[in-house]
C-alpha cells in the first residue's frame, strides 16, 4: 500500500487530494494476512506424454500408474520435477483434479495409486493406514540370503544427525529407542545367478520408511544400488548404479466396492538388469500366503 508514490503508515489518514495505490488481489497476503498459494505451474508437452503414458488402470474413482524410478511423488528442497506437478495432465475430462494417496520412494519405480475423487481419497487414505492394502515388491539383490525364504522383524529409527546430513535416513534399533517403530518383512527368493546376485520377492508388513532396503541390507543382502544402506555391497560390476527395487503389484479395496489388483511390469531400465542374468520378469513370483 502506497500514498501519494510512497509507503503508508500505521494509521495515516488520508486527505483530500492524496493518492492511495494498493497491489492487486493475488499479489502479496490476501485479507486474511495469509500469502496467496501458487497456481501450479502448467506441465509441459513432454510431461504430459510421460506420465499419461504410465498409466496402468483408471476408473471414475481410482487411477494407477506405473512410475518411473527417478521421478519423484512430490515436491521438496531442489526438487522442481515431480508427480504432483504433472496431476493436472491426468485430468482425463474430471473437474477435480487427481489426488495422491501413497507415496513411493524417488528411486523406487512401479505402482503408484491416485484417487480421482475427494470421495475416493478418503476412502483409499484410510486403506492405506490400515492394514488393507497388499503391496509386493521386486529386487535384485547383493549375494543371496540365508535362509532362501523368511520374515525380517526389525524395529527401525530415524539415524541420528541423518536430517542435517541432508536427506532421510533410518536403521534399525532396538524396542528401547525412543522413536523405534514395529517393522515387518517377508522376502521369498524368486531365482539367483550363482552366488552374485538374488532376485528377491518383498511383502512389507508394515510400511515404515526405507523399510525394503533397511532389512535387505540388514539379513546380508543390500538392494543393488543402494549405497546408502549397503554401501560398497550394494554394488554389482556390469549393473547400472540405481536403486533395483519395484513395486510390482498391489492390491486395495476399491472406494466403489470389491478389490481392485494392479501390476506394473517392469520399466525398460529395469528390465535390462533383469534380462542380464537371464531372469524372466513375466513369471508369477506371488506365492506369500494371503493372510501372513
Amino acid at each position: 500500500d502506497r500514498v501519494d508514490g510512497g509507503p503508508a503508515k500505521a494509521r495515516q489518514r488520508l486527505e483530500a487530494g492524496q493518492e492511495d495505490r494498493v497491489p492487486p488481489l493475488g499479489a502479496g497476503a490476501d485479507d486474511g494476512g495469509v500469502r496467496a498459494k501458487r497456481l501450479p505451474k502448467p506441465v509441459s508437452d513432454a510431461d504430459a506424454r510421460e506420465i499419461e503414458a504410465a498409466v496402468l488402470h483408471i476408473d471414475d474413482s481410482v487411477l494407477v500408474l506405473n512410475k518411473a524410478a527417478g521421478l519423484a511423488v512430490q515436491g521438496g528442497a531442489g526438487t522442481t520435477r515431480h508427480v504432483d506437478g504433472m496431476l493436472d495432465a491426468l485430468r482425463f475430462g474430471k473437474v477435480e483434479r487427481p489426488r495422491l494417496v501413497h507415496r513411493l520412494d524417488r528411486d523406487t519405480s512401479g505402482v503408484l495409486v491416485l484417487a480421482r475423487t475427494a470421495r475416493a481419497a478418503v476412502r483409499l487414505t484410510a486403506a492405506f493406514r490400515g492394514r488393507d492394502v497388499r503391496k509386493v515388491y521386486w529386487a535384485l539383490v547383493a549375494g543371496v540370503p540365508r535362509p532362501a525364504q523368511g520374515r525380517i522383524d526389525a524395529a527401525l529409527a530415524k539415524r541420528a544427525g541423518a536430517a542435517r546430513s541432508g536427506g532421510e535416513a533410518m536403521v534399525a534399533a532396538g524396542p528401547d529407542a525412543g522413536d523405534a517403530r514395529h517393522a515387518a518383512t517377508l522376502y521369498d527368493t524368486v531365482e539367483r545367478a550363482g552366488r552374485r546376485v538374488t532376485w528377491l520377492a518383498l511383502l512389507p508388513l508394515t510400511g515404515r520408511t526405507h523399510q525394503l532396503r533397511v532389512h535387505c541390507a540388514l539379513i546380508g543382502t543390500p538392494i543393488i544400488g543402494d549405497g546408502k544402506y549397503g554401501g560398497a555391497d550394494a554394488h554389482v560390476d556390469g549393473l547400472a548404479p540405481r536403486l533395483h527395487l519395484h513395486a510390482r503389484a498391489i492390491t486395495l479395496p476399491h472406494p466403489d466396492g470389491g478389490l481392485l489388483r494392479v501390476t506394473a511390469p517392469l520399466t525398460a531400465p529395469m528390465r535390462e538388469s533383469w534380462s542380464l542374468f537371464g531372469f524372466d520378469p513375466e513369471r508369477e513370483t506371488d506365492r506369500f500366503p494371503t493372510d501372513p
